[in-house]
């Protein structure tokens, strides 16, 4: 199978995670980055009472640049500050969940809920007592230090003479990070594992500054496969967040027919469907292309380096021989048979012409029907013909998954679930599995939390399957680098 690859001179690796106005993602810091100090060395803060100037490693930095805010005691015995200066100075994270009042902070897999005027705070999802509320002071929420730092591992000490509270952060061992709360991947810290970009932002500026940050040349004539979402009320991807990006590359928006029924198991009313989704004013000449409306094509499934596929050969829209690259376009969220669709899901079910969703769907063994086949070889097709698909492609193939609108249920549904968990963010790489691993992860860190309704429809379904079988056949990597393009 040939691939197409990004080579990658040098990453220093950093992993957080961010919840920003209800986002959570791992961040890793680009090299030589301001906001974060280096991992492995012990780093050492003070900040003073009334002082606006705190000190990182004997560097003088303001607390809140431009704002003048300082640390201020609480019943003369807690010391209360914008923890952001600190929290990030050390590599983590800190955001705000407006409808809730609620500061989410997030140091390596240790992840702390402060609410406004509450005095429980939350680590890890246990409830914890805190003996001051976090408050308000002139537009600026002021939260307890010395909680929260201990609960991050910190060492936290106070000079009643000075009034300085000194917090000491252990020095890190180098090592590759373990993803919260999984045993089956990593995000590896080391070069040789592909690049998984990310950004916590869901605008259509961040769409197309992730698709930079790749590289990738989209040659010819360029196909961007997206679902085209069923009616009425399914959560695919809108028009005014993915437009400027299909524009950028003067991209056709290609989809295939459903072979369960519904609005889009027909051209005409498939066709019917994109006009009314607004998806055929941003595509290429107007129109959106539905690949098997001419029929299907057979393209081999390559004989993997290592273990076995599940099926030898794929059925595709017949009009995947018109494109000379292809962007996969993917809004990720579960799904009622796959447990979660993400790249892989896309590449394989959503280029599989009608025939070729049967084919998939029922593991190799009926070309009509989608029903009644063995789940595990259901999940182990979608890698073989999404193998199949970037083989046909040349390699000529990069993965973007919106992590938005995050419903237990699948944009082939026109009534799903309301999402019940809160926005992620925007990933994207040249490697299909190392993208859903880390979109995996990301939701896996949450499985305590809000995260908890998607967990479970992924393990219901075994979805995870899909990530062994594609890891199996070499179609791509479970450990991958996570490196943030946010400034």
């Amino acid at each position: 199978m040939t691939k197409a690859k990004k080579s990658i001179a040098f990453i220093t690796a950093i992993a957080a995670a961010c919840l920003a106005f209800g986002l959570f993602v791992w961040q890793v810091s680009k090299p030589n980055g301001d906001s974060a100090l280096a991992a492995s060395a012990e780093q050492i803060l003070t900040l003073q009472i009334g002082n606006p100037v705190m000190t990182v490693n004997g560097e003088e930095r303001e607390i809140d640049p431009g704002r003048g805010t300082v640390p201020v005691l609480v019943n003369d015995a807690r010391t209360l500050l914008p923890v952001r200066a600190v929290v990030e100075a050390v590599g983590g994270t800190v955001a705000w969940e407006e409808d809730t009042n609620t500061a989410v902070l997030t140091y390596e897999s240790d992840v702390i809920r402060l609410t406004i005027n509450s005095t429980t705070a939350y680590l890890n999802g246990e409830a914890q007592p805190l003996d001051v509320a976090p408050t308000t002071i002139n537009d600026r929420t002021m939260l307890p230090i010395r909680f929260i730092a201990e609960s991050f591992g910190f060492d936290v000490a106070w000079d009643e003479n000075t009034q300085t509270v000194t917090v000491t952060v252990p020095a890190k061992e180098d090592e590759t990070m373990e993803t919260a709360n999984t045993t089956t991947s990593t995000a590896a810290a080391n070069a040789s594992a592909p690049v998984v970009y990310i950004t916590t932002e869901i605008t259509p500026e961040s769409l197309v500054k992730i698709y930079d940050a790749l590289g990738f040349n989209a040659e010819g004539n360029v196909a961007v496969k997206m679902s085209t979402g069923e009616p009425p009320n399914s959560n695919y991807l809108r028009p005014e967040l993915i437009g400027g990006l299909v524009k950028k590359v003067d991209g056709t928006i290609v989809e295939c027919n459903t072979a369960y029924g519904g609005s889009r198991a027909e051209t005409a009313a498939h066709k019917q469907v994109i006009e009314d989704h607004g998806l055929n004013a941003i595509s290429k000449n107007g129109a959106a292309d539905i690949m098997d409306e001419d029929g299907s094509m057979e393209i081999p499934v390559p004989v993997p380096a290592s273990g076995a596929s599940t099926i030898t050969e794929n059925y595709v829209g017949a009009h995947l021989a018109n494109y000379d690259s292809l962007i996969s376009l993917a809004h990720f969220k579960g799904h009622a048979m796959a447990g979660f669709g993400g790249a892989i899901k896309n590449m394989s079910i959503g280029i599989g012409s009608s025939e070729g969703k049967a084919w998939i769907h029922s593991g190799g063994t009926s070309h009509t029907s989608p029903w009644g086949g063995d789940q595990d070889k259901f999940l182990e097709s979608m890698g073989d013909a999404t193998s199949a698909v970037i083989d046909f492609m040349d390699g000529k193939v990069v993965y973007i998954n919106v992590m938005n609108r995050l419903s237990v249920d699948c944009d082939c549904d026109g009534n799903p679930a309301e999402p019940d968990m809160h926005d992620i963010g925007i990933l994207a790489s040249y490697d299909p599995v190392a993208v859903d691993q880390a979109c995996i992860d990301l939701i896996y860190a949450q499985k305590d939390g809000d995260g908890a309704s998607l967990v479970n429809r992924i393990e219901s379904r075994n979805g995870l399957h899909t990530l062994e079988h594609a890891a199996e056949i070499g179609l791509g990597s479970r450990e991958y680098n996570l490196v943030s393009i946010d400034s």
